[in-house]
């Protein structure tokens, strides 16, 4: 079932990505960053065709569907954290001693004439 959801999802998300550069953009250019792109929108016909937005919006939808999906499944077969694998500190942890080579040795006591 899961490989089946990834198939789906990944075949989904190549869709969505084509279909939205399918999508003509507004031709506004600099001028709608200020707002002086409107009169295309008010006197032009529609920009996307019905059936343009309709898969587009589809294929949203499937995508947000799937990914919650996976995103369920994927948390119930997993382990919560890669932490749990790690050993307690005191069992990889343990008081030894220092090795007596490294140890440098007490100077001696200074002589009297």
């Amino acid at each position: 079932m899961y490989g089946f959801v990834l198939t789906v999802h990944i075949i989904v998300s190549a869709g969505l990505i084509l279909i939205v550069l399918l999508q003509a953009g507004k031709g506004a250019g600099i001028s709608g960053l200020f707002g002086g792109g409107g009169n295309e929108a008010v006197f032009g016909g529609n920009t996307t065709p019905l059936i343009i937005k309709k898969v587009t919006t589809t294929m949203a939808v499937l995508f947000m569907i799937t990914s919650l999906f996976l995103t369920v499944i994927g948390s119930k077969t997993r382990k919560r954290s890669v932490a749990e694998n790690i050993p307690p500190a005191s069992a990889q942890t343990q008081q030894q001693p220092a090795p007596a080579e490294n140890v440098p040795a007490a100077p001696a006591a200074p002589t009297q004439p």
